[in-house]
């Protein structure tokens, strides 16, 4: 329960924010992160996002001591796709996180899939910007 309060509470600040102000982008530092597959992914963030995968989502979870920034592309006609996490950055008052879906080369299987990435990175208390 104290981790859906948290994720609540960290959508909730983005929103807020996002609303509020111009975003300020000027990178002060490279923030270090992990690509979690999905076998490490934490249980309740799974069930997160298996209710947000037929469409495009941003979220957050966080723990005790990472924070997951969670990208998802939502359902696409083919698979093979991938995701590449373009930058992950600090800001004086923000995370700017950067993806692109890259499309299924040569013949790709049709079958619906639901590409989203799930990146760990060190717990802050900085919003998370999407680009």
């Amino acid at each position: 329960m104290k981790q859906y309060i948290l994720v609540s509470l960290f959508v909730l600040s983005f929103l807020l924010y996002g609303c509020s102000a111009a975003a300020e982008t000027e990178k002060l530092q490279d923030l270090e992160f992990t690509i979690i597959d999905e076998k490490n992914i934490p249980n309740e963030l799974k069930t997160i996002i298996e209710q947000k995968k037929e469409g495009e989502f941003k979220l957050t979870y966080a723990n005790e001591q990472d924070l997951y920034i969670v990208v998802g592309y939502g359902a696409q006609t083919t698979g093979g796709y991938s995701i590449e996490v373009a930058e992950l950055y600090l800001t004086k008052e923000n995370i700017i996180i950067d993806t692109n879906l890259i499309g299924p080369e040569g013949d790709a299987v049709v079958q619906t899939s639901y590409p989203y990435v799930v990146v760990k990175t060190e717990w802050r208390e900085e919003p998370v910007l999407y680009q």
